[in-house]
């Protein structure tokens, strides 16, 4: 659920914008990266948000 989320919040962003995406989502960690490798945006990183959750951070592509 984090990708279908972020992809259309990434249709709102300006190329070259940052979206911040806050999941609980174990797969996210595998998902997100896949994800942004795949649609031709920068994945940017993850960092622990606490009780489970990450914050992973996703560049719009071009």
């Amino acid at each position: 659920m984090p990708v279908l989320k972020a992809r259309k919040a990434l249709l709102r962003l300006a190329p070259g914008g940052v979206l911040r995406v806050l999941a609980d989502d174990p797969m996210a960690e595998i998902d997100v990266p896949h994800f942004c490798a795949e649609a031709g945006h920068g994945f940017e990183g993850s960092e622990d948000a606490g009780d489970g959750a990450r914050v992973y951070l996703i560049r719009r592509g071009g």
